[in-house]
């Protein structure tokens, strides 16, 4: 059994997509869009305003799959009540990756040395996805 993310980015799934390539070396495995349901099948009309829009896609960080879809379009995402959580191999790399997952974003907790970790921090990127960045001891 698999528990897997999944983000509604109301309209900014590709832009997202884009971000997480750049920033922490996401791969996206699959990407479809509204007008490539095929008619007469769920997903046709879901109610995106453009079929241009992600009904779709899956990319990878690291071993963890993550799903996204624009969703409805109806405005700015929220995401409470969870963070995503990656896990560094030293401090540089936390460095890196906290830096850009922050850029346009809201830094929470700047990156710190902690009891149980070299390097921790917390910052919700300019989308609105809450981060943890941590090496693991």
């Amino acid at each position: 059994m698999h528990v897997q993310p999944y983000l509604f980015l109301d309209g900014r799934c590709e832009e997202a997509l884009d971000f997480y390539k750049q920033a922490i070396g996401a791969q996206v495995e699959m990407m479809m869009r509204f007008k490539e349901a095929p008619a007469g099948q769920p997903g046709e009309g879901c109610g995106a305003p453009s079929p241009d829009k992600i009904m779709h896609s899956s990319f990878k960080v690291g071993d963890t799959t993550i799903m996204a879809s624009d969703g409805m379009c109806g405005g700015k995402p929220e995401f409470k009540g969870f963070s995503l959580s990656i896990t560094a191999k030293d401090d540089a790399e936390a460095a890196r990756y906290f830096k850009a997952l922050s850029d346009g974003g809201v830094v929470q907790q700047p990156l710190i040395k902690t009891f149980f970790s070299s390097s921790f921090g917390m910052a919700a990127d300019k989308f609105g996805v809450n981060w943890m960045v941590v090496v693991a001891p």
